[in-house]
């Protein structure tokens, strides 16, 4: 591996094509590699999660339902996730490999119960804010929402482009990006932060 990747720029992509593992070549523009770019990016958001999560342990100690539900180790859940998704870009990579299964996407569901059995029924919608590592796992959801639109479509025009595990996993995984949101919000520091109506209501727009 070292040996590979030892030379970063290879000037092979100035024409607009990339290199696949087996050798062949596609050009950039194909939707496989907006498929690719968005779990790139997802899985970086996802990491940028890790980092804030790290930062508020060092800083003020972790968010309340962390402290009280030990069980659920998210840090460790976060990681999982990171090498699941880089196993994604592989699948899509080298269609022959298979990096995710039935098994992961069962996994997923269980993490997401196991967090939102502690959670107070959903009574309203949710505003995508709250703390700095709440607003970011939200972040990380609509780009998770993203990157499941762009796998439909790369499903649809090539169903052999894309296994099916990996869109439900995808999909799997936008939900635990909500729940985890609202699993990390502190009821005692920050409140979720629901749709109210009446801030609409109040608004006063001049017409010309």
């Amino acid at each position: 591996m070292g040996n590979r990747l030892s030379k970063i720029y290879t000037r092979t992509g100035d024409d607009g094509s990339t290199g696949m593992a087996d050798g062949s070549r596609m050009s950039k523009a194909d939707s496989l590699f907006s498929v690719m770019g968005d779990i790139d990016e997802l899985n970086s958001h996802i990491g940028l999660v890790r980092a804030h999560l790290a930062q508020i342990a060092n800083d003020q100690g972790l968010p309340q339902r962390l402290q009280e539900h030990k069980e659920i180790d998210f840090t460790q859940v976060l990681i999982i996730i990171q090498h699941l998704l880089f196993n994604i870009g592989g699948e899509l990579a080298m269609p022959e490999y298979e990096g995710i299964n039935a098994d992961h996407v069962s996994w997923l569901e269980q993490q997401i119960d196991a967090m939102n059995n502690h959670l107070p029924p959903l009574k309203d919608f949710i505003l995508p804010t709250g703390s700095v590592l709440v607003s970011q796992l939200h972040v990380a959801r609509t780009v998770c929402r993203r990157s499941e639109r762009q796998a439909v479509m790369l499903q649809q025009q090539r169903a052999q482009a894309i296994r099916p595990t990996a869109v439900s996993f995808i999909n799997r995984l936008s939900d635990w990006l909500f729940v985890a949101a609202r699993f990390c919000t502190d009821p005692v520091q920050v409140s979720e932060v629901l749709w109210n109506n009446q801030v609409l209501q109040d608004l006063k727009i001049d017409k010309q």
